[in-house]
């Protein structure tokens, strides 16, 4: 069976809460928010990432990971590890999103691989441009 995340196109796995543009009209998943297209799920997931950095002055691997998916609820630590691997940055470097914008995007594919396993392959590249381009970026 396809990863949750990628069933309810939504590959950041964003739980219910946020009044999202692209959610589905049913929201069925008692759980995480279910959207309309992949590229509305992409776009939620980046827009988030965005408020971590300009709102809350998450800088880095792991306050960004910490804050997205909280010990109480996850291997945080294996999932640290995973994203600053994809990412090509060691957790606790400070990441410089004003010169590399593109940033944002490598950290929303890396926290898609970790929540969707190789489900995430699904996403196409299509889908992720929209999304960050509807997310501001």
């Amino acid at each position: 069976m396809t990863a949750r995340g990628i069933r309810n196109n939504n590959p950041g796995n964003l739980r219910h809460g946020s009044k999202w543009d692209g959610l589905a009209a049913t929201q069925a998943d008692p759980d995480f928010c279910q959207f309309v297209t992949m590229t509305k799920g992409c776009r939620a997931l980046i827009k988030t990432l965005r408020t971590y950095v300009e709102r809350h002055g998450l800088r880095t691997v792991r306050g960004i990971v910490n804050r997205w998916a909280p010990p109480s609820e996850n291997d945080t630590g294996s999932y640290v590890r995973s994203v600053a691997a994809a990412v090509r940055h060691d957790a606790d470097e400070p990441l410089r999103f004003e010169a590399d914008p593109l940033l944002y995007l490598d950290l929303a594919k890396a926290i898609a691989r970790h929540e969707n396993g190789a489900d995430a392959e699904l996403i196409t590249d299509d889908a992720w441009e929209v999304g960050m381009k509807e997310a501001g970026l």
